[in-house]
C-alpha cells in the first residue's frame, strides 16, 4: 500500500495508489495523513480494507507533500537502489 496527497483546486486530500497505480480518495478513511492516522494501529486496519471500493481519482492539479505540516517528528526511512 502507497500513501500519498494529492490537490485539487485549494484541496489537498489523501489518497492511497493502487496496484493498478490509480489514485483511490482515502478522504472516508482519514482526514489526512498526519500523527493521528500514521501509527501502526491506523495503518494495519486501512492495509485491511479493500481499497477497490475506493473512488478513482480522475483528475488532480499534482501531488501534494507526502504528510501535512502537523506531522510526525521523524520519519526514517530506508531506500533500496
Amino acid at each position: 500500500m502507497k500513501t500519498l496527497r494529492y490537490r485539487i483546486g485549494d484541496q489537498v486530500k489523501p489518497g492511497i495508489l493502487d496496484r493498478e497505480e490509480n489514485i483511490r480518495d482515502a478522504s472516508s478513511l482519514v482526514s489526512d495523513w498526519d500523527s493521528d492516522n500514521i501509527t501502526v494501529e491506523k495503518l494495519s486496519e486501512i492495509k485491511n480494507i479493500d481499497i477497490s471500493v475506493l473512488p478513482i481519482v480522475e483528475k488532480i492539479h499534482s501531488i501534494a507533500p507526502c504528510i501535512c505540516k502537523k506531522s510526525v517528528g521523524k520519519i526514517i526511512c530506508i531506500g533500496l537502489n
